[in-house]
């Protein structure tokens, strides 16, 4: 008999009562090759025919779970088919379907094309609908047979649905697959979470405990497929976070101007927030224990009593709510007083109770209760009752710094609306504001507090208007060029001591573009000497007009005294580099004598001190340029000048003018000294003005000064302000590369699997000193170097190799989720890469992997194969980033998609070794620091290739890591994920 077609051909089988054997064979004779038996839709044929009675046809069934078992039907089409069953009322009808999904519900899988493997997550969400509509119907049977007295039916058609449920979800990988069927196919999953509610409602009422358990953990697996990727496990083992530790001293330390949000960034880690505060409370306190005197010591405690608070009320948006946050920063206190001996050694220092200061001004900042803050407040207080070095009598006339930074900050606010008004209504006045922040520790005290509020720029700038508006007179007295001298001195001299305390960026970072350039603006950028500028002395910006600077020099050289009226003093300023050196060649040539030199440095000295600073800063980029025997002079010249005037005759404010002026000095000279191995006695100022100067030991390799200060602070186990210091000389020193090579070596060398870890959480906080350029030649340079090179394989064994992949991941992460944001104006100074050197390292077109890529796919038969001929299309180095238009031009992305392409190659590659382990390391840290939804993965740089490849590595051949390293919101990124988890 010829059969037409499926329906008629399953009919005959049934009349003739074929075994499932033979009925198999028949069908391929009747359906040569061809057609597959899905696209024929068998599976929906078998059912329709086997359903049709009030109950199934048995003989019929065993044809569609022969069809099962032999993979004659795929699952979907099974699944979908089972799911358009809707007559629940026909209770063996159900429970034969149920039968059915029991065969295989625990172990879905697909081999074929990725359209396929979505069709499997499809069904399986139909299937998962059907399962829930069945069970409602199942319950709601139950409750009617209730209601009538004759429950067992009922219940036991609950009991299989709800079976058959659980062992549906209790898979992984079915969960994952759901978790992509949601995301192709939203109204579905809303239709379910429908279905879910009446279900609740149904079963509420229902008193067999074991099965109303059974439904709620059902509904609670159904519920945690959307957010199975963002479960996150506390890092509670741990209690000290040498990372948190270090990034805190190092901005307290190096970068007090900063803005708060890259450090609340960088501080925005997984762990507990209660040991969070506390690793940031522990971390000032330790800063302000060891800090410098003097400034040092100033900064340290701005950045402790004001800019942290502030920092912890921008974390505080970040945390789910406002109470939690304030009982974890109570919780993080009370941890911080059992911390006896440090709390004891900080208020020994400060001459106060610092705990007191700090919970005050988190009550003020709405970080604490009132009541935490005075039950905090009590225990300190009685635990002080047993130190009596707290107690001595001869510190009881010191002020303690904490109180006068608290009270500065209200008072920087105060000058600056002093400084808007109009100058030439009331010079006096503003005059004598000034007057009071020179006098002792004042202007430091106030520019700390600015500094930590961010008012700093706002601060420099009003004074940079200030000191141009005394450029600009009009017919004066001699009272009124006394005060007009005195405001271009005060503010010349206080934008220095900003510039050199907290880096020239602050001055010049808000120069109004397009509009005037002040004169302080031009004499800083041109002629200022600071750390890694080097000036000529011979550069046009020293040679101004040479009849100014003949009258200048006979002016210094006649009078007894300069005149004050009608004086230009930014003119004096600028002419007076071309005006010493006419001295310098007179007294050389033998025309003046010392004394007359005397006399011309006393007057330049005499009046305004930012004569001599200019004077000195032409004078210190002269003498480099000069030979060893050439230099005296020079440098008697500048000892001249350092030291102060003693004299009736000098205007308000003298001494403490000099003060300022010999820190500056001090400041500008210091390089020079050091290479000329000369010393300048410069006027005490009763502080340590250049606490980090002179770090490293002479006539030592900076290599080996490197690898012991990384040996002691590894087995310290934290990094101290000093050593930051010394690190960040040798980065300037050596630079990036040779850094971060050395500190890799040193990293490799390890091989005590805690040291390892130690060394991790340290190398990440030494590298915040310029973690940017750390990361691209760590990534671009370092990790290829060691990855393509057999002879350096065995170094990344176990646990030194674990250790790199957890900090190239830390770093890569690190750099991509803050490289928007703006460099920190420490690391401004630095020499930047040209983005032009990664271009032609990394000769990326936007598509197309480079050169190296192409070498080392080439010798694989075909690297375009996603594991089956049928994706050939896709292009081995498409990735999320090319569908997303990242800017393939920026070097970071650049040297992460070289980099993911090189892993790619490495998995891909028939040779396995260190360095295939090393990259399977590297990837489960990927998945380990993963924040779903957070600052943008960047995994989203690996080619789509690379899953497939990474799931035949045990480790990573999970459901969970699959859906983690795929971008889901991308149509093939869904795809891929499917065809990788349906073939685990």
């Amino acid at each position: 008999m010829k059969v037409v077609n499926l329906k008629q051909a399953i009919l005959q089988a049934w009349k003739e009562r074929w075994s499932d054997y033979q009925w198999a064979v028949n069908m391929k004779k009747f359906f040569p090759k061809g057609a597959t038996w899905d696209i024929l839709n068998l599976a929906e044929a078998l059912l329709e025919q086997a359903m049709i009675g009030p109950s199934p046809n048995p003989l019929i069934l065993s044809y569609l779970k022969y069809a099962i078992s032999s993979q004659m039907v795929s699952y979907s089409s099974v699944l979908t088919a089972i799911s358009k069953f809707d007559d629940f009322s026909r209770d063996l009808c159900v429970q034969a379907l149920l039968d059915i999904m029991d065969m295989f519900c625990d172990r879905l899988s697909c081999h074929g094309k990725a359209e396929e493997c979505i069709g499997l997550c499809r069904a399986l969400l139909s299937a998962l609908h059907w399962l829930l509509r069945c069970t409602a119907a199942s319950a709601e049977r139950l409750r009617e047979g209730l209601e009538a007295g004759t429950p067992a039916a009922g219940e036991k058609q609950l009991a299989m649905c709800l079976q058959r449920l659980e062992k549906t979800l209790s898979s992984t990988k079915n969960r994952a697959l759901l978790h992509i069927a949601k995301l192709e196919e939203a109204s579905s999953w809303t239709a379910i979470e429908h279905c879910l509610l009446k279900l609740g409602e149904i079963l509420a009422n229902l008193s067999n405990p074991q099965l109303r358990s059974q439904a709620e953990q059902c509904g609670t697996l159904i519920r945690s497929i959307p957010t199975m990727l963002s479960v996150h496990s506390e890092q509670l083992h741990k209690t000290g976070f040498p990372t948190v530790h270090a990034v805190v001293l190092l901005e307290g330390t190096m970068n007090l101007t900063g803005e708060t949000q890259p450090l609340v960034e960088q501080l925005m880690m997984h762990i507990p927030t209660p040991l969070f505060v506390l690793e940031i409370w522990k971390a000032c306190f330790v800063g302000l224990i060891e800090s410098p005197e003097g400034t040092g010591e100033l900064k340290w405690t701005a950045f402790t009593f004001l800019k942290i608070p502030q920092v912890l009320v921008k974390l505080k948006k970040y945390s789910h709510g406002d109470k939690d946050f304030t009982e974890d920063v109570n919780t993080a206190f009370e941890f911080l007083l059992k911390l006896t001996p440090l709390l004891d050694k900080a208020d020994q220092r400060c001459n106060c109770d610092c705990t007191n200061f700090l919970l005050q001004e988190c009550s003020k900042q709405g970080l604490l209760s009132e009541a935490s803050m005075n039950n905090l407040m009590a225990k300190r207080k009685a635990d002080r009752e047993h130190a009596p070095q707290l107690k001595s009598d001869e510190n009881a006339n010191i002020q303690p710094n904490p109180g006068l930074i608290l009270r500065a900050e209200p008072t920087v606010t105060n000058i600056l609306k002093t400084m808007d008004a109009d100058h030439s209504k009331s010079p006096e006045g503003l005059l004598g504001v000034l007057g009071h922040m020179l006098s002792g520790k004042s202007l430091d005290l106030l520019l700390a507090a600015a500094a930590a509020t961010g008012k700093l720029k706002s601060f420099a700038r009003k004074f940079i208007n200030l000191n141009e508006f005394t450029t600009h007179r009009s017919e004066e007295s001699t009272k009124a060029a006394s005060v007009r001298a005195l405001l271009f001195d005060i503010s010349f001299l206080m934008l220095c001591h900003v510039a050199q305390t907290y880096g020239s960026e602050v001055i010049l970072s808000e120069s109004n573009t397009g509009g005037e350039v002040f004169f302080f603006e031009t004499w800083m950028q041109t002629c200022m000497p600071e750390e890694g500028k080097i000036l000529n002395p011979d550069h046009p910006c020293f040679r101004p007009d040479s009849t100014k600077v003949e009258s200048l020099v006979a002016l210094l050289n006649n009078s007894s005294e300069i005149k004050l009226v009608q004086m230009k003093w930014h003119e004096a300023c600028l002419n007076i580099s071309a005006a010493i050196l006419e001295i310098l060649n007179a007294w050389e040539n033998g025309v003046l004598a010392f004394e007359s030199i005397q006399k011309i440095t006393d007057n330049i000295k005499g009046k305004v001190c930012s004569l001599a600073v200019c004077a000195v800063a032409w004078l210190v980029a002269h003498v480099r340029m000069l030979g060893l025997d050439e230099r005296e002079k020079s440098l008697q010249m500048i000892r001249q000048l350092a030291g102060p005037l003693y004299s009736e005759n000098t205007l308000q404010f003298y001494n403490e003018r000099v003060v300022i002026m010999s820190s500056i000095l001090e400041h500008m000279c210091a390089d020079v000294l050091q290479q000329t191995a000369t010393q300048i006695k410069f006027p005490s100022t009763g502080m340590d003005t250049m606490p980090y100067w002179n770090l490293l030991p002479p006539k030592r390799p900076i290599k080996e000064v490197l690898t012991d200060i990384f040996a002691k602070v590894l087995e310290k186990g934290w990094v101290d302000s000093r050593s930051i210091h010394i690190f960040d000389t040798l980065l300037h020193m050596g630079g990036v590369y040779w850094f971060c090579n050395n500190l890799i070596k040193e990293l490799l060398k390890e091989t005590r699997k805690e040291y390892t870890l130690r060394a991790v959480e340290l190398l990440y906080s030494i590298f915040c000193l310029d973690m940017q350029q750390v990361t691209l030649v760590l990534l671009g340079h370092i990790l290829p170097g060691l990855l393509t090179d057999s002879s350096k394989w065995h170094s990344l064994m176990d646990p030194p190799g674990t250790a790199l992949a957890k900090l190239a991941v830390w770093c890569a992460l690190s750099s991509y989720s803050s490289h928007k944001g703006q460099a920190s104006s420490r690391q401004k100074k630095r020499h930047r890469e040209d983005i032009e050197d990664y271009i032609s390292l990394f000769p990326l077109d936007d598509m197309q992997p480079s050169k190296l890529m192409r070498l080392l796919s080439s010798n694989e038969e075909d690297a375009n194969i996603l594991s089956s001929p049928t994706d050939r299309s896709m292009s081995s180095s498409l990735s999320a980033s090319q569908l997303h238009t990242v800017n393939m031009r920026d070097p970071l992305n650049r040297v992460l998609a070289n980099l993911f392409l090189l892993i790619s190659s490495i998995l891909g590659s028939r040779t396995a070794g260190p360095h295939t382990q090393f990259v399977q390391w590297f990837m489960e840290e990927c998945v380990d620091c993963l924040e779903q939804g957070g600052r943008g993965s960047i995994l989203q740089f690996m080619p789509f290739t690379t899953v497939s490849e990474l799931v035949k590595v045990s480790a990573m051949s999970s459901p969970k890591v699959v859906l983690a390293i795929t971008d889901l919101s991308l149509p093939l990124g869904r795809q891929v994920a499917a065809k990788a988890i349906a073939a685990l």
